[in-house]
């Protein structure tokens, strides 16, 4: 994910909501938004070239996010950042332990900021700061810097999130998710990539021939634990598909995940 918009306990009726942009270059195979045949706890979208994936859920309301750092000239890691949202959702530590049983491996990654909860905690961990964070009640925005990091598309997504909070229905989240506007120029941070790139990824979409936003995600949890996934598809060409899944309250769930 390059942008991540989400509300985290803004009301009882909705404990969560997400809406997130995964930006990527088109030539990297990837599947979409489905329930992964080798793991039937989960449901990802999944990195054909490294195996992980940038955003899922697991077994019992577990939820993770992730988004690359951007740093122009830093050493690679050795591993792919997106093991570190699939082991979680494989996996059975809860969140702040597996946020620190990491912080002791960082170095074998690029950059990353990865949010990993479940239906009771939400922690954030900034792989550049090293130290896991629980998240209290609130509306963030993550992109690729620091948690609320004031990058112009970051402030507009979040903003448009907050509005879509009294009646927060799938198409209007993914309609934020869909503004093409690139920032003003001198709103443009500065990353260390040339003025061009600066401001093709300063929109909250991305269009381009060779690299834009390959997906759209929302994601809206009740208070049951039932959940509503809605994943759009796009290529070069434009939109290429859509998922839904939607998953019954925790209560009904005892086995793997059927959609």
């Amino acid at each position: 994910m390059c942008l991540i918009v989400f509300a985290w306990r803004p009301n009882q009726a909705l404990p969560l909501i997400v809406a997130a942009n995964r930006d990527e270059f088109h030539a990297r195979p990837s599947l979409p938004l489905a329930v992964w045949e080798d793991a039937p706890h989960v449901i990802a979208g999944r990195d054909l070239q490294a195996g992980g994936t940038w955003m899922g859920i697991g077994a019992a309301g577990r939820f993770a996010a992730l988004t690359n750092i951007r740093a122009p000239g830093a050493p690679l890691g050795a591993r792919s950042r997106g093991e570190l949202p699939e082991r979680y959702l494989r996996g059975q530590l809860s969140p702040q332990a597996y946020l620190t049983e990491l912080t002791g491996r960082l170095q074998q990654y690029s950059g990353f900021n990865l949010l990993v909860g479940d239906t009771r905690e939400l922690w954030y961990l900034n792989s550049a700061m090293g130290a896991p964070e629980q998240l209290l009640p609130g509306i963030y925005g993550l992109s690729n810097a620091a948690l609320d990091t004031p990058w112009p598309k970051l402030v507009r997504a979040r903003s448009a999130l907050q509005e879509c909070l009294c009646t927060p229905e799938a198409e209007k989240l993914l309609q934020l998710l869909s503004d093409p506007q690139p920032a003003a120029d001198a709103e443009l941070p500065s990353t260390g990539v040339p003025y061009e790139w600066e401001k093709r990824l300063s929109s909250v979409f991305i269009a381009s021939a060779e690299y834009g936003t390959r997906a759209s995600t929302v994601l809206i949890r009740r208070a049951d634990g039932s959940t509503e996934l809605i994943e759009r598809c796009f290529g070069p060409a434009g939109r290429l598909g859509e998922s839904r899944i939607n998953l019954p309250p925790l209560s009904q769930v005892s086995g793997p995940m059927h959609v």
